[in-house]
């Protein structure tokens, strides 16, 4: 498997030593300590970076010098004290992750995969959030049609699709997780999605 160089940006001595621990047969770390130097990483033909949250006078995260900061780039946001407003202000300024700062190495390389991959990461509690804020905003599922989906797949999905876990689908339905899992598994086949997200998009209409 090819090393994969990917820059941290901290001020905090603890936390860049937490994360350079990876396993350095599969991930390259290298250090910044501003957003300059996700300038200077996209100059070198670099993408994956990570930025701590609590970087001394990083500016707010709709403004134009974030945005231009991460333009090109495919920035993973970290916290020490993650919350999903943070979260989807983070996300919506066109960065692809949100985790918390300390995350265990193994989550890290977990995070660090999918989005490498080309993929958003983002934790339960904000997907479920951003899920609920699609499904308030549209009209709800009235012109949703499912013709590719079996009964059962359709009835799956739309709990899904508005934030419901797998276990209160299994509850609701009087199925076990492992046959919603499956049914979602295929759904998500069938509609050419990979993730719930993308699933309540296209569900209310917003992806086609």
């Amino acid at each position: 498997m090819q090393v994969a160089p990917v820059l941290f940006v901290t001020h905090d001595d603890l936390l860049w030593k937490h994360w350079a621990g990876l396993d350095a047969r599969r991930w390259l770390p290298a250090r910044g300590r501003s957003l300059g130097d996700l300038a200077r990483w996209r100059e070198q033909g670099r993408t994956l970076a990570v930025v701590d949250a609590d970087l001394p006078k990083l500016p707010g995260w709709a403004s134009e010098p974030w945005t231009n900061a991460i333009a090109g780039l495919r920035v993973i946001v970290a916290s020490p004290r993650p919350h999903d407003e943070q979260g989807t202000k983070v996300l919506a300024s066109g960065a692809v992750g949100y985790c918390h700062a300390y995350a265990p190495l193994a989550s890290l390389v977990q995070i660090l995969e999918v989005v490498e991959s080309g993929e958003i990461w983002m934790g339960r509690s904000l997907v479920t959030r951003l899920l609920r804020l699609v499904d308030s905003r549209t009209n709800g599922m009235d012109q949703w049609r499912a013709d590719v989906l079996t009964e059962r797949e359709d009835m799956v999905v739309r709990r899904a699709a508005v934030g419901q876990a797998n276990g209160e689908i299994a509850a609701s339905l009087g199925i076990t997780e492992r046959t919603v899992k499956a049914h979602l598994s295929s759904a998500f086949e069938k509609l050419g999605v990979s993730d719930r997200l993308q699933l309540a998009l296209k569900v209310h209409g917003i992806s086609r």
